[in-house]
């Protein structure tokens, strides 16, 4: 297993699974090419984010009229829901630790839909919260 660590948070990723930096975004993808998850991540300047308020940015953010349910990924909490979208399949992820929020999208061929679906569950689960260390 390795793990994927950035700025802010780490995520283990099973040895058929790459990463790569792309702007302000991290993709994810499995060697099979089935699909590929993206994360974004946004910082709050004050205060935590609470359970309504990420409700609420899910809901205003997302292009699409989704049935948002409660989700936990690692030590991160919030929604998720699915739809499909221009002949592809989506599941996105809106969830926050303290100040902290990630936007996570899986997207995939409509053909391919629930292949990967266990695994990006399982690979998601591991998120963690990289503890802020003091410089210097």
């Amino acid at each position: 297993m390795k793990v994927l660590e950035t700025e802010w948070w780490t995520l283990a990723l099973p040895p058929e699974w790459w990463a790569e930096s792309e702007g302000d975004s991290i993709l994810i993808g499995d060697r099979d090419g089935v699909g590929c998850i993206e994360i974004s991540t946004l910082h709050k300047e004050h205060g935590d984010f609470g359970g309504e308020e990420v409700r609420r940015i899910a809901c205003d953010e997302s292009g699409q009229q989704l049935d948002w349910k409660g989700a936990s990924l690692g030590e991160f909490r919030g929604v998720t829901g699915h739809c499909e979208e221009d002949g592809a399949a989506l599941r996105e992820w809106y969830v926050a630790s303290g100040p902290m929020l990630l936007f996570i999208t899986y997207s995939c061929e409509l053909e391919n839909r629930g292949m990967d679906d266990a695994a990006v569950d399982e690979l998601l689960d591991t998120l963690l919260v990289l503890e802020r260390r003091a410089s210097g």
